[in-house]
């Protein structure tokens, strides 16, 4: 064998190894809540000019299956410039469950995102607090399921998200987010929180009082796996992720490259601080991908039985997933996601390292 394929054999050994983990942690089963024992929630949607998507989100909050009196929707407008605030109030003004604040100027490091959920987990009466973004639609099960594993002392749960995929596009960008979420849960479930997503997570507001609220946390960008990282740093109780369809949550898929490029190095920016087992995660991601660049100029049987081993490893991967969530995975979405994996796995370095500024919501950070 030559030098290419012993690293590409060696690259390939741990992308499956590494894979078969992350599909044992994401299938971990966990102890759950009866209806009768469902806590007080707060739900939180911050909204910065979603004129387009917010209606949507909260006709699916309204829809929500939950014990009366135990749910509070809190909607914050994020100095939005267009008919946000007013589609919110609309919508809401016979809806005692529901509650629309604005977001005042930033306070000290805090920004964007980060200052309105700050602000509004001021008023926040539940136990435990849901969060997810005014271009989600949830599924009518998604609080009754979130909240019903806040048993066993857990402070902490992910949920699945996807995304419309009626285009090629978007399916291409579904087949993305459930990927990287199951390496998340993976991860999280053997006590190794790598990332979350922000539009599908929930917290005891305990927990967050605990680790002095997002005021105490340093500003990221990705200021929900920095709370997620306290939570867990505390060291006294449980993150988890289950693998659960009543918690699937629905987004819009970026509507094209500028967008989607500003998302990803937005989540390359925060998962620069990531701990060495996510690192070596991306190292090994990274091998695996530049070596199956590199085959069309190295050609070799191994070289090819490797590289159609690992498409396979992926499919199964998120297929198992796609399964148990009840979705459907096409197989044109699935090819298209697997070219795109390979070349931003191999340019996201060289577009985080050098500068970290983001775009996001009309702020540059």
């Amino acid at each position: 064998m030559s030098a290419y394929e012993i690293i590409f054999l060696c690259a390939f050994i741990l992308y499956f190894l590494q894979t078969f983990i992350f599909t044992l942690g994401a299938s971990k089963k966990f102890p759950r809540l009866s209806e009768s024992e469902l806590p007080f929630i707060t739900i939180l949607v911050a909204a910065r000019n979603e004129e387009d998507n917010i209606l949507d989100c909260m006709k699916s909050l309204d829809n929500l299956e939950y014990p009366a009196g135990k749910i509070e929707i809190i909607l914050i407008d994020d100095h939005s410039t267009d008919k946000t605030n007013a589609i919110i109030n609309d919508f809401i003004k016979d809806k005692p469950k529901f509650k629309c604040i604005s977001a005042p100027e930033s306070v000290g490091r805090l920004k964007g995102k980060a200052n309105a959920l700050a602000y509004a987990l001021k008023f926040a009466k539940g136990k435990v607090i849901l969060t997810t973004d005014a271009d989600c639609v949830v599924s009518p099960l998604w609080a009754k399921t979130l909240a019903s594993y806040y048993a066993d002392n857990v402070a902490f749960v992910g949920g699945y998200t996807t995304q419309d995929d009626k285009t090629i596009f978007g399916g291409m960008q579904a087949v993305d987010f459930i990927y990287l979420l199951t390496v998340s849960a993976g991860s999280m479930n053997f006590n190794r929180p790598n990332s979350c997503i922000g539009n599908n997570m929930s917290y005891l507001k305990k927990a967050y009082d605990e680790v002095g609220g997002y005021e105490s946390i340093p500003f990221s960008v990705t200021e929900d796996f920095s709370l997620l990282k306290a939570i867990h740093n505390l060291g006294k109780y449980k993150v988890i992720y289950p693998c659960d369809p009543g918690s699937l949550v629905t987004s819009k898929p970026c509507k094209d490259w500028k967008s989607l490029y500003w998302q990803k190095k937005r989540w390359g920016v925060g998962g620069i601080k990531n701990d060495y087992l996510g690192y070596l995660a991306v190292f090994t991601g990274y091998v695996t991908h530049l070596s199956i660049v590199l085959m069309p100029f190295i050609f070799s049987a191994v070289s090819l039985y490797l590289t159609f081993s690992k498409v396979a490893l992926d499919y199964f991967f998120v297929k198992t997933v796609f399964n148990k969530l009840g979705m459907k995975l096409k197989i044109v979405q699935f090819f298209a996601f697997e070219i795109y994996f390979i070349i931003y796995v191999l340019v996201l370095p060289f577009v985080v390292l050098p500068s970290r500024k983001v775009m996001w919501k009309g702020r540059v950070y």
